[in-house]
């Protein structure tokens, strides 16, 4: 089988890849991800490699946290957030298990993370993209993001300012990668 996903270069792309769900610091509280790589479908690490020059030229760089999920680990991610405003239910299929999606956020060139007002996986109103109870500095991150994201091709969604998905992302087809099965 002709797989579409594609592991992301760091290097290459000049991005940093820190998968949370590799460790056991997430939503969950264990490790979610035997294999540690960083796959994309290749339309969506396209647009990626897109908004990593975009970044640069800002003099910032993308800190990657999640790309491509297998189906288990979005499975054990509803178990632990059964809330569809966060968690998309496994049944539907994820974005991310489709390869379309990415979790990111901006970091300066000494590698420090913008503030962006919360966390990565908060999952509370302050973490929805347009909240706007946050301070100016807050607020010029995200849309430096937003805007960042959108010119290289991906859309976002309303209740997390880190998730970017392919535009139309339900027609890409589920994949089930079965190289990279659940952690022991």
């Amino acid at each position: 089988m002709n797989s579409p996903l594609v592991e992301v270069d760091a290097d290459a792309l000049e991005v940093e890849i820190d998968l949370i769900y590799a460790g056991a610091d997430n939503l969950a509280g264990k490790q979610i991800y035997q294999d540690p790589r960083c796959l994309l479908h290749r339309d969506a690490e396209r647009c990626l490699r897109k908004a990593s020059t975009l970044a640069r030229q800002a003099g910032l760089r993308l800190r990657v946290f999640d790309a491509y999920r297998p189906a288990y680990a979005q499975y054990l991610l509803w178990q632990a957030l059964p809330n569809p405003e966060y968690v998309r239910d496994p049944s539907l299929g994820s974005h991310h298990t489709r390869g379309v999606a990415v979790d990111l956020t901006l970091i300066d060139a000494s590698g420090k993370a913008l503030d962006m007002g919360t966390g990565f996986d908060d999952m509370r109103e302050h973490s929805h993209q347009f909240f706007a109870d946050l301070p100016a500095e807050v607020q010029r991150n995200r849309l430096m993001l937003l805007g960042i994201m959108l010119a290289a091709g991906f859309t976002y969604i309303d209740s997390e300012w880190w998730h970017y998905e392919l535009p139309e992302a339900d027609a890409y087809p589920l994949i089930d990668d079965g190289s990279v099965g659940p952690a022991g």
